[in-house]
């Protein structure tokens, strides 16, 4: 069975770095089932393709499984050694486990940056077909090319079979790219060579990420992943579900209750103040891309699309788009825009997508001013180039309206434990001299010019809780 993966990045030989191979020889080791073997097809500055062969013995795993006396011939004579499985994820564990904890020493910015990446599986398995392939790799940003392989060359009447040779493209970080795949090749097939316990859940959460909570075909993974073990299945969801926590804005009475609270332990007043904060970073938000005219508009981490409806409002907005990584949020602004009830026309000026902010997106571009309100700071650290390189790299509007939390403000919150974000789903909190200078070195990277300011009662030493940052083109 065999997997290869090629880059075109320059120089393209430093995929043996992030690989952690030499790609001037072979590389072979034992995986109890049979060897293991990473090879180099290609290795020059402008293309390197590194390829996994796995050969499995079908005569040792009987004799391990203690069938020798009643095996049968379908035991010896079977697909396994020849399609890409479960065998193949734990080859892929054992030959490059390094790489998939993201190190690399010899290019440790290399190894957290996006690189175009050609997958290709010669022999595929997949119980669902193309289009079930289709929506597992899809929502992760890859580009799918898949043929179905004929059950005999030699007798095209016959039919397909249900294998299929599929090439992935993508530009992700290699990281990503080889724990999805470690985790899809058993989904799509479908099976696993060996017991799944409660161990495998662990493992299922650990190489899932961030990116299993959010896929839309969570719950199926994870059923596949851990061979329809109904109570591991309800173990791995829930935990999943506990470990995304929920956006305040994800719902009306969360969202109102969020903001009081916020704005109780700011002023010391009631909620029945009003604006809150929230409407308050809506509020600015409308307002600058209202004032320079937008017309075609991106709300990128649109929740669950209060400023969807904000922007709506503006006679100048002829179409906004929104985009949220988390599929329910998608579902929530459908139902809040109430999209199902509009007039056709109407409908023609909102569209939601299902994405992510760290993938490239040609979606994404085309756009007069894209809104990042509270976004940020929910992106790991080292997924940060990413997302620069999506928005201000790829995207480009011309407009950019950013904001993120005030971390100076936060000693001013008296329900705050020092040293504590403000949400335990934020990665970080920048304080103003960081926010000015990422947003002053990405402005200049990109072509942009960048003016700071802040939303919300303003102290004199701390600031307001809320940074923004306006990017023009």
């Amino acid at each position: 069975m065999l997997l290869t993966i090629a880059t075109t990045i320059e120089p393209a030989t430093d995929l043996g770095y992030l690989l952690h191979k030499n790609p001037a020889r072979m590389h072979t080791a034992d995986v109890g089932f049979g060897t293991a073997h990473v090879l180099f097809a290609e290795a020059t500055a402008a293309r390197c393709q590194a390829a996994l062969l796995l050969e499995v013995d079908p005569v040792a795993l009987v004799r391990r499984a203690g069938h020798t006396r009643q095996a049968g011939l379908w035991q010896y004579v079977n697909d396994r050694p020849y399609v890409a499985s479960s065998f193949l994820s734990v080859a892929l564990g054992r030959m490059f486990g390094t790489a998939m904890t993201g190190r690399c020493k010899e290019r440790p910015a290399l190894a957290s940056t996006q690189i175009p990446l050609q997958i290709w599986l010669p022999v595929l398995p997949c119980r669902g077909g193309e289009p079930l392939l289709r929506r597992l790799f899809e929502p992760l940003g890859y580009g799918v090319t898949a043929t179905a392989l004929p059950l005999d060359p030699q007798f095209p009447d016959w039919g397909d079979s249900s294998y299929l040779a599929v090439t992935l493209t993508t530009t992700a970080v290699l990281r990503d790219v080889l724990e999805q795949l470690y985790v899809l090749l058993p989904v799509l097939d479908d099976d696993k060579h060996y017991w799944v316990g409660a161990p495998e859940v662990a493992k299922l959460l650990r190489r899932g990420g961030q990116w299993l909570a959010q896929h839309p075909e969570h719950e199926l993974i994870a059923r596949r992943y851990l061979r329809h073990d109904r109570q591991l299945t309800r173990d791995a969801l829930a935990r999943l579900v506990a470990d995304e926590v929920a956006d305040p804005d994800s719902t009306d009475a969360a969202s109102d209750e969020a903001e009081a609270a916020v704005e109780r332990a700011i002023t010391g007043r009631t909620a029945e103040r009003s604006p809150g904060l929230h409407e308050q970073r809506i509020a600015a938000v409308t307002e600058l891309i209202g004032a320079a005219g937008a017309r075609r508009v991106l709300d990128l981490g649109c929740g669950s699309g209060k400023l969807i409806a904000a922007l709506l409002k503006l006679a100048s907005v002829q179409h906004v788009t929104g985009m949220d990584v988390s599929y329910a949020a998608v579902q929530k602004a459908a139902r809040r825009l109430r999209i199902d009830r509009m007039s056709p026309r109407a409908a023609e000026r909102v569209e939601l997508l299902h994405g992510s902010l760290t993938y490239t997106d040609e979606r994404l571009a085309g756009y007069d001013a894209a809104a990042v309100v509270e976004v940020i700071e929910h992106i790991e650290p080292s997924r940060l180039a990413a997302f620069e390189q999506v928005l201000f790299g790829r995207a480009r509007p011309g407009l950019i309206v950013l904001s993120t939390p005030n971390a100076e403000y936060n000693e001013l919150f008296e329900s705050l434990p020092a040293g504590q974000l403000r949400h335990a789903d934020h990665r970080f909190e920048w304080t103003r001299a960081q926010f000015a200078d990422w947003a002053g070195t990405v402005a200049a990277r990109h072509g942009y010019q960048v003016r700071l300011s802040g939303v919300g009662p303003a102290d004199g030493r701390a600031g307001c809780p809320t940074q923004l940052a306006v990017f023009t083109r």
